[in-house]
C-alpha cells in the first residue's frame, strides 16, 4: 500500500472515531498457544494467524521455531516499525529506508529459578531505528520517531503493564 493510500486510510479512521468515539475501543482477539511437542507451541488467533515458539536445546527444546522472547522483541519492532510509517504516511513524507532493531538482555539463572534475586525478565530493551525520506530532514523524522515510540501500542502496553503481574487460572 503506498504512503497516500495509507494516509487516506488513517483519514478516514480518525473521521470515523471523532464522529463515533465509541468506535475506538474493543477487546482484543486471543493468541491460543497450544503445546505440541516437547517445547514447542502453536500460536493461533481466531482469523487463521499462527505462529510457533520453541525453546534453545540448551533448555530442552528444539530449537525449531523463534523463542517467545524473540517474538516479544519482533512484535515491538514491527509495531514500532508500522506507527512510524503510519506517522510519515499522514505527514506526506514518503519513507525510502526504515529499519527497526530491538535488542535485550537476559539471565536465565532467572527462568530456571536458580536465584530469586535475578528477574526471568529482558533488560536492557534497546530500539534502534534506522530511517530516510527525501523530503524530511533529520529533525523530522527523529520526530516521528519518538512520536512513534510513544504511541506504539506494544512500547505502551510494555511501559504501563510492568510491574502489573500476570493473572493465572488454574483448570
Amino acid at each position: 500500500m503506498s504512503s497516500e493510500a495509507i494516509r487516506d486510510a488513517l483519514e478516514k479512521l480518525s473521521q470515523t472515531i471523532r464522529e463515533h468515539p465509541e468506535k475506538a475501543g474493543g477487546k482484543n482477539s486471543a493468541a491460543t498457544a497450544t503445546l505440541r511437542e516437547g517445547l514447542g507451541f502453536q500460536i493461533a488467533g481466531p482469523r487463521g494467524e499462527k505462529a510457533e515458539t520453541d525453546m534453545p536445546r540448551a533448555m530442552g527444546g528444539a530449537a525449531a521455531a523463534p523463542n517467545p522472547g524473540w517474538l516479544l522483541r519482533a512484535a515491538l519492532a514491527s509495531c514500532i516499525g508500522s506507527v512510524i510509517t503510519m506517522r510519515a504516511a499522514s505527514l506526506g513524507i514518503a519513507l525510502e529506508t526504515l529499519e527497526v532493531a530491538v535488542e535485550s538482555e537476559s539471565d536465565t539463572r532467572g527462568m530456571l529459578g536458580l536465584d530469586e534475586k535475578i528477574s526471568a525478565g529482558l533488560s536492557g530493551l534497546q530500539t534502534r531505528v534506522r530511517i530516510g525520506a527525501a523530503n524530511a530532514g533529520a529533525d523530522q523524522l527523529q520526530e516521528i520517531v519518538r512520536w512513534a515510540a510513544e504511541h506504539s501500542p506494544v512500547a505502551c502496553t510494555l511501559r504501563e503493564t510492568a510491574g502489573k503481574g500476570v493473572e493465572v487460572v488454574v483448570v
